[in-house]
């Protein structure tokens, strides 16, 4: 890749923090991926298929533009008659679902799950540097469930927007690939949003950063959670850093980091998420590990 874009080799990694990223198969779908993903955070659960109410799929790559994927996955997963929505909230869309399905279980006692996935390889520019070197394809998924004794809860959280950055990033209408008008920009962009959202989250829970045992951020670059880790003074915490193997896939990047860092979790961490993408949308939450 760097030779195709002209550049030295190590300047993605030095830029990005990114080592390796996977990219799909020709002929794989979106709903593939998701499903895989599904599919393991229902065993995981150890949950019955009837015991899901809502399927929430957050995703910027959908099979199609209409129908929405969600009920396709649903359909593949084998849990007839949950309900099932794409929630396209770019790569703070985990967050969303992740607080939209909270929301779902206190009201409905019925289980949740939540799939974030996407196949970004088809949807980059590789000629625009900006964009290019950035975004690989994953799925992550959890199940929330109404339980006393379950493995974490959702402490506080808090979600925002600034559409006065709307056109940042984007896929413009009538075109597939991806653009990334001013990178700098939506750097700052994103450390700002991250921060102040952490900050809110925090101070909600009136939780010290120096009590975070985990720092979950969107894996966008490594140097933007390093900058947010840093402003919201979070020294005892561990920073997930699942860039380096996997790169940016939007809203996936947070439950593939909380999947692959789950062994290390210990009982009453808190864990902090936070996000920032396109739109602006932005957004964290707080999570006690009960383990």
């Amino acid at each position: 890749m760097e030779a195709a874009l002209g550049l030295e080799s190590g300047w993605i990694e030095r830029r990005t923090g990114i080592r390796s990223r996977y990219w799909v198969e020709d002929g794989e779908t979106l709903t593939d991926l998701a499903t895989e993903a599904g599919r393991m955070a229902l065993a995981n659960a150890g949950i019955a298929q009837s015991e899901i109410g809502m399927v929430l799929l957050a995703t910027s790559t959908p099979d199609h533009l209409l129908p929405p994927s969600a009920p396709l996955l649903a359909h593949k997963l084998g849990l007839t008659g949950a309900g099932a929505v794409d929630l396209a909230g770019a790569c703070s869309g985990f967050l969303y679902a992740l607080v939209m399905g909270d929301a779902l279980v206190r009201t409905q006692g019925r289980a949740v799950l939540i799939v974030a996935a996407n196949i970004l390889s088809r949807r980059i520019n590789r000629q625009e540097r900006a964009s290019a070197v950035m975004f690989g394809d994953a799925a992550g998924a959890v199940v929330l469930a109404p339980s006393q004794n379950g493995i974490g809860s959702l402490v506080s959280s808090t979600l925002t927007s600034d559409g006065s950055h709307y056109d940042l990033i984007g896929i413009p209408t009538g075109e597939t690939l991806m653009t990334m008008r001013d990178g700098r920009s939506m750097f700052a962009q994103a450390v700002k949003t991250m921060m102040d959202c952490g900050k809110t989250v925090l101070q909600q829970a009136n939780v010290e950063p120096t009590a975070i045992g985990h720092f979950v951020p969107h894996q966008a670059n490594a140097r933007i959670f390093d900058a947010v880790a840093e402003q919201l003074q979070l020294n005892n915490a561990v920073t997930a850093c699942t860039i380096a193997d996997y790169g940016n896939s939007s809203a996936a990047t947070i439950p593939l980091s909380l999947s692959l860092g789950q062994s290390t979790y210990r009982k009453d961490d808190l864990i902090l998420l936070t996000a920032a993408g396109a739109g602006l949308t932005g957004g964290a939450a707080l999570l006690n590990y009960t383990g």
